[in-house]
């Protein structure tokens, strides 16, 4: 009986999740600040950088599909929480019988789910439009399936502070996320950074997600590819908890 309780309770747990989710989908994927921030604003700024550059267009690429991943995935998060806020929609949502840690995995399955999908262009444009070739599609696929569920619980992280104001949360948001593709191997790859950049791109997840791609791209890489997966699981892990305890200590502030 009491096996029987746990997994119903599982089952209407995961059920929780996936509306959430397929809520935030409809909603928030097409608002301004997902659309500029996760998406026009990464394309003009590796845009910026590569034009001008004596550099072989492909070698760019997994710093492309890193940045396009990193800020896709993390955009959905900071917007969900403030808006609901102001929309006097939290409330309605908190009184369902659905855990809050049920509405953050939520919100992170739909960063997931949205990082996954804009990737997938820069990735095809390597592969159809360069003619680039991939050495280890499970590698690959795990990099990205991995990155995507660390970049999305970051962004569920950045959206804690309790404000209904979104444009508070996207600053601090980009306060966080712009050093870190300056260090993280996107434009010069690590082991080209002096050594107090090489320091720095440890603490950084990116740095892993572009270390993988690289290494599945173009076949070099700076760390190794079970150290590259095992950080990534623990930054996600240490994001979801941060995350989770943030938003219950605020909750009561939104409502």
């Amino acid at each position: 009986m009491k096996n029987y309780k746990v997994h119903n309770k599982l089952i209407h747990e995961l059920k929780g999740i996936w509306v959430i989710a397929k809520k935030d989908i409809h909603i928030y994927y097409l608002k301004a600040p997902v659309l500029i921030f996760g998406i026009v604003f990464p394309c003009f700024l590796f845009l910026a950088f590569a034009f001008g550059r004596e550099v072989d267009p492909a070698s760019l690429i997994p710093g492309l599909i890193g940045m396009t991943l990193f800020f896709t995935a993390s955009s959905v998060g900071p917007i969900i929480f403030p808006w609901e806020t102001r929309g006097k929609t939290l409330e309605r949502l908190v009184s369902c019988p659905v855990s809050i840690q049920s509405i953050l995995l939520g919100d992170v399955l739909a960063g997931f789910l949205f990082g996954i999908g804009i990737s997938l262009v820069p990735f095809l444009l390597g592969i159809l439009g360069l003619g680039m070739n991939v050495d280890n599609y499970l590698i690959l696929i795990l990099a990205i399936l991995l990155s995507a569920l660390c970049f999305s619980s970051l962004g569920v992280l950045l959206s804690s502070p309790p404000t209904d104001n979104p444009s508070n949360v996207m600053m601090l948001s980009n306060l966080v996320r712009l050093p870190l593709i300056f260090i993280s191997g996107i434009f010069i790859p690590i082991d080209q950074l002096p050594t107090g950049g090489q320091i720095t791109s440890l603490f950084s997840p990116l740095s892993y997600t572009t270390d993988l791609l690289r290494h599945t791209l173009q076949g070099s890489h700076c760390y190794p590819i079970a150290l590259d997966l095992l950080l990534l699981l623990v930054f996600t892990g240490v994001f979801l908890t941060f995350g989770i305890g943030l938003h219950k200590m605020s909750l009561a502030k939104r409502i």
